[in-house]
């Protein structure tokens, strides 16, 4: 991640966002040997260290931008939107005998700890996340975050 900061010049604003999130375990790849992943998860391992979560919220194609603008009132910068398609067994419908999946959004928010809870509020009630159908939201913590600025 360092070289990826040097190579990118991510201390000057607008070079982008690199940052690394705790991965639990990797499946499918034949080269990597089960000793090379920690699979114990502590606890409390490295809690007083975190500075930033990123928040992803799933939401049908045309709402990220009031992810957004929700997220924006309790106190983001910003955030970045990918393109995504559902495919649970609640996303297909039926045309014309074919199955058609539904596009999806997905808004990634890097955010400071400190305003994780109210921009994770702000969503949820703006949107109606916890309604059916409406989203849905995790957040997971940031190792390292390079290319964020305060302004």
């Amino acid at each position: 991640l360092e070289e990826l900061n040097k190579e990118l010049k991510l201390e000057k604003p607008n070079h982008g966002i690199a940052f690394s999130i705790p991965v639990k375990s990797f499946i499918g790849l034949s080269n990597f040997k089960k000793h090379d992943v920690d699979y114990e998860i502590k606890e409390n391992r490295g809690v007083e260290n975190i500075m930033y979560n990123v928040i992803f919220v799933i939401v049908d194609k045309g709402k990220a931008e009031d992810v957004i603008d929700a997220a924006t009132k309790a106190g983001s910068t910003g955030g970045t939107i990918i393109n995504a398609r559902g495919s649970g067994i609640h996303e297909t419908s039926m045309l014309f005998s074919m199955a058609i999946e539904p596009e999806k959004e997905v808004v990634m928010i890097l955010s400071k700890t400190t305003l994780t809870e109210a921009i994770v509020e702000s969503i949820r009630s703006e949107l109606k996340i916890d309604d059916p159908g409406n989203g849905i939201l995790f957040i997971q913590n940031v190792n390292k975050a390079y290319g964020l600025y305060e302004g």
